[in-house]
């Protein structure tokens, strides 16, 4: 159903083939145009026309898929304008139609194509709107003048409340003294203070989605410096649709500060991998297994299995993937991976290709009290599920596990370790006799998740303090926990048989800085208290113990290891 604006659109549009062809027969003919000439530029107009509107309605050009007068509008029509010329040059040269002089088919094309685009372009938004008196919102400069830096400028404009564009920083020179949208990009983010003191900028606005953890931290530092406010979009990975939007800027967060990494999403083989598989999450409401079932989603499996054996977490994991929450659907499953009947029946009625395994339980001093619950989830529970998955045919399972697994001086580090072990032990053929991949994923700490020390930290600080760390040189690795997932699904791809998969998670980070840096931007004179390490807990915790022998890497972030196999008849 087409709308007004489509219409318009389509309107001007048949306009300018008309206009087109009668100018082109002017210019032919240097304005004296022959007898019969007026019904041949007619019949042009009209194909042209016609092929065109025909191309718009195939490819979307009429749908709202592209901005006005974005570039993305410009390479479309610009890309059907050349195909429509080619075909009636073409019509010409075979069939004779019209038989009017070859040049004027070629001319034609360039002039509605010039048409097309003043039109879009006089119409546009960002031309009629476009003016420094009406934006009053808080002038912002935008760092990054890629796609998104762009996309975000534009929407600026449109709304001229919440932001106003002063210019640009990017650090790619061809870029500079450019402008874009009127704005001018001033150079590097070395020229960021003055810069800030040329546009009189309130905020900058990070909009490059790769950027790591330390370039935010140096860039927070210095805005703090100017008296600025630092904002960001998401990564690459939470930007699910490609398009970034104004509502998708925030504040800069510890999140930020800790878990970017300069990872680039991979998309291609993952989505060949999922795509039409049946794939069940243990764990699903927890923070790792609802990023899991988020990402596994865009890749279109065929079912996607969701189980908990916390019904609040299945509905908020529901409210977060389609609003709804009303737990109907039957790919939410409440079951305990620690009934072994219950989970043999589900795995004979799923019957998974693919299994991610993230249910357990974490908390290391909660653990050390209470070490039966340990062995009862992380022990038994995944010998359930490793055992029923391997009787149902399951192709490939990934296990969930935790640096903690590492030298573990733990209860929590012993259980996960064990978890690796019984998973390194699963024979490669299932019992229905199909190839099978059994392979553990291991990684510190996700920032952000569910029971973070920030979270901690954050609750303390409102409150008034203290804020209480067990040692002041204890350090932790981190990892958003967008990117953590994105590389379980990359060791997926890249993992053999029996493997863990270690993620490299960078340089660890020293949790006192992280207070002293929360303090500092709260204003508020807080004290840190040290309590002392709890028991079981490390001052630093490592990827992998020496005995680990680490293969050589087939993923920039990916590190390959082999601990010794258990059998389920040894626990």
């Amino acid at each position: 159903m087409l709308t007004k604006k489509s219409a318009s659109r389509i309107f001007f549009d048949v306009l300018s083939w008309f206009v087109s062809a009668f100018l082109a027969t002017v210019l032919r003919y240097d304005g004296a145009i022959p007898l019969g000439v007026p019904q041949k530029f007619l019949t042009l107009g009209a194909l042209g026309a016609a092929l065109f509107v025909l191309s718009g309605l195939v490819f979307s050009l009429y749908s709202g898929r592209y901005r006005r007068a974005s570039l993305e509008e410009v390479i479309a029509l610009s890309l059907g304008t050349a195909f429509i010329t080619v075909i009636l040059f073409s019509t010409r040269i075979i069939f004779g139609i019209p038989s009017l002089p070859r040049s004027v088919s070629i001319l034609t094309g360039i002039l509605a194509l010039i048409f097309m685009l003043a039109v879009r372009i006089i119409s546009s938004p960002l031309i009629l709107n476009n003016f420094p008196e009406k934006n009053t919102g808080k002038r912002t400069l935008i760092y990054g003048a890629g796609i998104a830096g762009r996309q975000l400028a534009e929407q600026m404009l449109l709304r001229m409340n919440e932001y106003t564009p002063v210019g640009f920083l990017d650090d790619d020179p061809a870029k500079a003294k450019l402008r874009i949208l009127g704005r001018r990009v001033y150079g590097g983010i070395e020229k960021l203070e003055s810069t800030i003191r040329t546009t009189d900028a309130k905020i900058l606005l990070v909009a490059i989605s790769k950027i790591n953890s330390a370039a935010l931290l140096d860039l927070e530092r210095r805005c703090r410096g100017l008296g600025i406010t630092l904002r960001v979009i998401p990564t690459a990975f939470e930007i699910v649709s490609g398009a970034v939007r104004l509502g998708d800027i925030t504040d800069v967060s510890e999140e930020n500060l800790l878990g970017r990494r300069p990872v680039q999403p991979d998309d291609t083989d993952i989505a060949e991998f999922i795509r039409g598989k049946r794939v069940l999450v243990t764990g699903a409401g927890g923070s790792i297994g609802s990023e899991i079932v988020r990402q596994v989603k865009r890749y279109g499996p065929k079912t996607l299995s969701m189980l908990d054996r916390d019904e609040s977490a299945l509905l908020a994991l529901q409210l977060s993937l389609d609003g709804t929450g009303l737990l109907m659907s039957n790919d939410l499953i409440l079951a305990d991976i620690r009934d072994s009947q219950r989970i043999d029946q589900l795995m004979q009625e799923l019957k998974p290709e693919i299994v991610f395994h993230a249910a357990a339980l974490k908390h290391l001093t909660t653990l050390e009290r209470f070490p039966e619950e340990a062995h009862k989830t992380n022990v038994i529970g995944t010998k359930n599920v490793l055992t029923s998955a391997q009787k149902a045919g399951v192709e490939t399972f990934v296990n969930i596990s935790t640096d903690k697994a590492a030298d573990p001086s733990s209860v929590l580090g012993r259980s996960k370790l064990t978890t690796e072990r019984l998973t390194a032990g699963m024979p490669n053929k299932s019992s229905v006799g199909n190839d099978c991949k059994f392979i553990s994923v291991r990684f510190g700490n996700v920032i952000g998740s569910n029971g973070s020390f920030i979270h901690t930290f954050r609750y303390q600080i409102k409150h008034g303090g203290p804020l209480t760390i067990t040692h002041p040189d204890v350090t932790r690795f981190f990892m958003t926990v967008s990117e953590a997932v994105h590389l379980v699904l990359q060791s997926v791809l890249v993992g053999t048989h029996g493997e863990t998969l270690i993620l490299d998670m960078g340089e660890p980070v020293r949790i006192a800085d992280i207070a002293k840096r929360m303090i500092e931007v709260s204003g508020r004179p807080i004290e840190i208290v040290y309590t002392g390490l709890r028991p079981g807990e490390k001052l630093h915790e490592t990827l992998y113990s020496a005995s680990e022998n680490v293969d050589d890497r087939k993923h920039k972030f990916i590190m390959h290891a082999r601990v010794e196999p258990m059998q389920v008849g040894e626990i």
